[in-house]
């Protein structure tokens, strides 16, 4: 009789632990898709097809006929055109590959003549903007990929704000199908490498770099923060083991296989990329057109950082010195330069002339090569020490955006458009906490407007303008729905701070309505024509303002504050 009193009190027992207990239903987070975007952007860009472009373009022609019609062992030679192939060993084999596929009437338009000066007409003109929209899908791939990454569904919603943001970037449209570049195809590399990292599929993150790296080496600027990421957090173990003796711990620091595995999968990349050179003994000449020391500090159009307000400030004690005489005798104490120089024309207007080449600073003391080499350094360390000591993923983004930041504004000879290798690791951080809202607003909206004098056609300027002030109010609404507010801040509102970063960047519309009407004006009035830098001038001075007290914000976020580093994404 015992036996059915116990299967009652069993019955009961798991009844009561059944209703007790909460489901165990799997959390479904929402997925998104760029495919949308891809369709308007595509058509955008197809619209774009028949547009201006710059000389860029021709660049371009002449390495796919270089890379079609010579041997490889020349390819890094030849130099019948001004155009010299000088982008690593696997852009020159991506050329190769491009040329393999180029039709023939395409051919009879003398898109692969080895010339001088390139002679083409429009099917070469349809076939390389081609190329372009067709390598970009590298990219929306890569940023769909990191949406899918996205474990909850508020980081998922953060993702696809994040991930449209840099799909339908302005820098993007007006460098790749405008001006004609492939960043599109080289930024989801990075994009890649960075997802990989997020994952912690250290060995794809070490793969995609590598990658990355042979085909532009101007990420080479980034390398720093990924060899510290990589070393700290797949190579090395720092954990202290009481048990373990102090040689046996000493050993065990490095995580020799892994190390060894990283380091084949790195070298792998990097064989198969220069192997075919240093079997013809060509070395020597991929790095002399890589590395072109020759080139001056600045472009010939200034990009809009550090050294854009030192060549300004240069020009500008000129004009103190010459028409103030009472400066004179301090300005020659304080400096030390020579009076003589600035009566020849050359010199004062050797930056300002807009060649490339070297230039002179006739007031304010020369920067050398190894003073912007020793001030990046100096900035990109100052980056690691906290990665080095925080591994995580956050800290590792943050890191590649200071280290980024510390190029373009310290570099020599930097262009305009890397100011993208700031911007696109600094996106995937913004949402995370409000306070990068500042530092990121300022950074984008002056980074895309100093790209505006690259494209100065009317239609075309009224493309760049309408697209990147539309992309700036639609996505800076939907980052500020979409970001984090921390609980400490919850009281706290920052207005006055957002205030001063809104009113500067509303400061962009007078001064894009002043250059644009000295251009439309410059025919008309000949003290236009003889300040035809002038314009250029102000864009590189203004946006180099709001890019450098960006960096400051950002590197004051970076250092000081925790709380935004903490948190895993």
């Amino acid at each position: 009789m015992s036996a059915p009193a116990n299967n009652e009190k069993t019955k009961v027992a798991v009844s009561s632990k059944v209703t007790t207990e909460a489901p165990n239903y799997a959390v479904r987070v929402k997925k998104y898709s760029l495919f949308n975007i891809w369709v308007i952007s595509l058509t955008l860009k197809v619209l774009l097809v028949i547009g201006y472009h710059s000389t860029d373009f021709d660049v371009h022609r002449n390495w796919l006929a270089i890379t079609n019609k010579l041997p490889v062992s020349e390819w890094y030679l030849e130099k019948t055109s001004q155009w010299t192939l000088d982008y690593p060993p696997f852009f020159a084999y991506f050329e190769w590959i491009l040329s393999q596929f180029i039709p023939k009437f395409v051919r009879d338009d003398g898109c692969l003549d080895v010339v001088e000066v390139g002679n083409y007409g429009m099917p070469t003109v349809y076939f390389q903007r081609l190329t372009v929209i067709v390598s970009e899908i590298v990219l929306f791939l890569s940023l769909q990929w990191y949406m899918d990454s996205s474990k909850t569904h508020d980081s998922s919603r953060r993702s696809f704000v994040a991930a449209a943001s840099l799909s339908l970037s302005p820098g993007i449209l007006i460098i790749d199908h405008i001006h004609f570049q492939y960043n599109g195809l080289l930024y989801g590399f990075l994009v890649l490498a960075i997802v990989s990292a997020k994952l912690e599929k250290y060995l794809m993150c070490g793969f995609w770099f590598a990658l990355l790296l042979c085909f532009k080496h101007i990420y080479l600027y980034l390398a720093p923060a990924v060899f510290i990421y990589l070393l700290r957090a797949y190579c090395l173990n720092l954990e202290f083991n009481s048990k373990k003796s102090a040689l046996n711990n000493i050993l065990g620091l490095v995580k020799w296989g892994n190390l060894l595995t990283l380091g084949s999968v790195v070298i792998a990349v990097f064989v198969v990329a220069f192997g075919p050179f240093v079997y013809y003994n060509e070395i020597p000449d991929v790095l002399s057109r890589l590395f072109p020391f020759s080139r001056g500090l600045t472009h010939a159009y200034w990009a809009p950082n550090v050294w854009a307000i030192y060549s300004f400030f240069d020009r500008l004690l000129i004009q103190v010195y010459n028409r103030i005489p009472l400066s004179q005798f301090p300005l020659q104490k304080i400096f030390q330069f020579d009076p003589k120089l600035l009566k020849d024309s050359k010199l004062v207007n050797s930056s300002t002339r807009g060649i490339v080449g070297d230039i002179e600073f006739l007031i304010l003391p020369t920067i050398t090569p190894k003073l912007t080499f020793l001030l990046t350094l100096f900035y990109q360390i100052m980056a690691l020490i906290p990665l080095f000591l925080q591994p995580n993923f956050r800290r590792f983004v943050g890191a590649l955006t200071l280290c980024g930041y510390s190029s373009f504004l310290f570099g020599w000879h930097v262009h305009e458009k890397a100011i993208l290798i700031v911007i696109f690791p600094m996106t995937f951080l913004v949402s995370q906490d409000k306070r990068l809202l500042g530092p990121f607003n300022l950074l984008v909206t002056c980074g895309y407007v100093s790209l505006f004098p690259l494209i100065f056609t009317c239609n075309e300027w009224l493309v760049k303008v309408v697209f990147t002030l539309l992309w700036y109010i639609i996505f800076h609404f939907n980052f500020r729905k979409v970001v984090r507010l921390p609980k400490k801040l919850e009281g706290q509102s920052g207005i006055i701070v957002d205030r001063v970063i809104n009113l500067y960047i509303l400061g962009l519309i007078p001064m894009m309505t002043i250059t644009t009407l000295m251009d439309i004006f410059e025919h008309k009035f000949e003290i236009l024509k003889k300040l035809e830098f002038l314009k250029l001038m102000i864009y590189s001075v203004y946006c180099g303002i709001g890019i450098i007290s960006s960096w400051n914000g950002f590197s004051w976020l970076y250092f000081l504050d925790e709380a935004i580093w903490d948190i895993e994404a």
